[in-house]
């Protein structure tokens, strides 16, 4: 015989009084934490538009360095014949000009250019031909006299490519000379029938070919990267006022216009500075702030180390940050000298400039291709 169970079940629910007091109870705790809360989330977002901002920072500052270091690489020394090349079209970018006969110089910048830049920033120029954005700037190969181009199975120059050749050592006793044909300084690139006049003759003789530019007409025997700094129509909202924008532009080789392309927001000044061995003894001798005046062979023997100094911020504005000092160093002091600029936060940026994060970004670079 089976016995029944029965279960109880204690059907009484939460009264309207008990849900009040939950209720009331979690919105007092609420108000309590809403301070706390509102602090802990300002820091998260401010520490997320840092890491972003310290990200953009060094693929940019990587990008600088590495065009620094290529200074100079296939770049002619001399000229084969007369030569009439072009470089940049428009002003101010065509103040940085070698053209139209001159042996291009490797590096050179524009000391607080005013008219040029934000804030009286400095302009950059490097020239190389792997200074381009294009993969065609990224290659390069040689040529025996009798043979075809060297084919390396990956990375080759792709037929069509527009390429300037080098003789290295010419029986005229010039290093790194331009191959021409007649007034041309340039060719296209084949690899089974590379131009006869872009050749070498003798069978011990090795010529240099490098990639410019995919396809089109070039109208310099290599190409050019100019850094600037400049406040366009449209910033990041988070930027301070009177910042701009770190700009890497390369020089087209069809009309010889710029073509800017962004790498660092926020950004509020840019020093350059030259050390110099003046008398190729092996040590630095001369620092300076100015090598326009040096030439194409000069800046090759003598320039051994470059310095850019790069003040921009991190992060937005945090009324509950003060930064401390309203001037900040964008370069230093050497030998009791002070090289670069000491940049005024409080009048330049203006109102709320105390309330960012800023930083000087220091690069130092060793060019490796002025002397080989």
């Amino acid at each position: 015989m089976k016995k029944k169970i029965t279960i109880i079940r204690n059907e009484k629910g939460v009264s309207f009084i008990e849900l009040l007091v939950v209720m009331t109870l979690v919105v007092i705790v609420l108000m309590m934490n809403t301070d706390t809360l509102g602090v802990i989330f300002r820091q998260s977002r401010q520490q997320t538009q840092s890491v972003g901002a310290q990200m953009d920072r060094i693929v940019g500052l990587e990008i600088l360095r590495t065009d620094l270091e290529h200074a100079g690489f296939g770049l002619p020394w001399s000229f084969q014949g007369a030569i009439s090349y072009q470089e940049a079209s428009a002003s101010p970018q065509n103040a940085y000009n070698d053209a139209p006969s001159n042996p291009p110089r490797a590096v050179l910048s524009g000391n607080n250019s005013s008219t040029f830049t934000l804030n009286n920033s400095d302009y950059l120029v490097i020239k190389s031909t792997i200074v381009g954005t294009n993969e065609t700037s990224q290659r390069w190969t040689y040529i025996v006299g009798g043979q075809q181009p060297q084919a390396w199975g990956s990375n080759d120059l792709s037929n069509g490519d527009r390429v300037t050749v080098i003789w290295p050592r010419s029986v005229t006793g010039f290093n790194k000379e331009l191959v021409m044909d007649g007034t041309n300084f340039y060719t296209t690139y084949s690899s089974s029938a590379f131009p006869v006049e872009y050749s070498p003759a003798a069978a011990t003789t090795r010529y240099v070919i490098y990639g410019v530019d995919p396809d089109t007409n070039l109208r310099m025997p290599f190409n050019r990267a100019d850094y600037y700094i400049q406040r366009p129509a449209s910033m990041p909202q988070a930027c301070a006022p009177n910042t701009g924008i770190l700009y890497k532009a390369t020089i087209n080789q069809g009309n010889g216009a710029r073509n800017p392309e962004p790498l660092i927001d926020c950004v509020a000044d840019m020093q350059v500075v030259f050390r110099l061995d003046t008398n190729n003894d092996g040590i630095i001798d001369s620092i300076v702030e100015d090598i326009s005046g040096l030439s194409a062979q000069q800046i090759r023997e003598q320039l051994r180390e470059v310095r850019v100094y790069i003040l921009s911020h991190e992060g937005q504005m945090d009324n509950a940050f003060r930064y401390n000092g309203s001037t900040i160093n964008v370069g230093e002091e050497i030998n009791s000298t002070f090289f670069g600029r000491t940049f005024n936060l409080s009048s330049i940026i203006g109102t709320g400039w105390e309330h960012y994060r800023w930083k000087v970004n220091v690069l130092v670079v060793k060019p490796r291709n002025l002397t080989s």
